[in-house]
């Protein structure tokens, strides 16, 4: 998990300091980072419980599982961030901040990485398990 919080928070947040963006360097250790440490943790447990892996996350194809995994992700985190971006300031006391809106961008694609990331070596690493019996 801290390979996954440190790659993205490291990439966005030279890409921000190169750009001189500050939001960016900012979103970068908070929103991006932390959204990708969430859902690499999560897909992780889903894929590989305490029991063992599940048979049908074997059995799909690696790039379907990928894809389904991925989107899944993407779309909860994008439901997130409209949830934290429209819904927070219209029925709280809390203000229409401007780094809210960073979260549109920033949850969904970042979940969506760590997911495909996560699955992706997951499901190779299965492959070239031998079968337990």
């Amino acid at each position: 998990m801290l390979i996954a919080y440190m790659a993205p928070a490291l990439t966005a947040g030279a890409m921000g300091a190169a750009a001189g963006r500050v939001d960016l360097i900012v979103a970068a250790c908070t929103s991006i980072a932390g959204t990708s440490a969430a859902v690499a943790l999560l897909i992780g447990a889903l894929l590989q419980p305490l029991n063992g892996p599940r048979p049908w996350t074997i059995a799909l194809p690696r790039a379907v599982l990928v894809a389904a995994l991925a989107l899944g992700a993407g779309t909860v985190a994008g439901l997130v961030a409209w949830l934290a971006c429209r819904w927070l300031p219209a029925h709280t006391n809390l203000p229409d901040i401007v780094w809210l809106t960073r979260l549109q961008l920033d949850l969904p694609i970042s979940a969506a990485l760590a997911a495909g990331i996560v699955s992706w070596r997951w499901h190779g690493a299965q492959q070239t398990r031998p079968l337990q019996p």
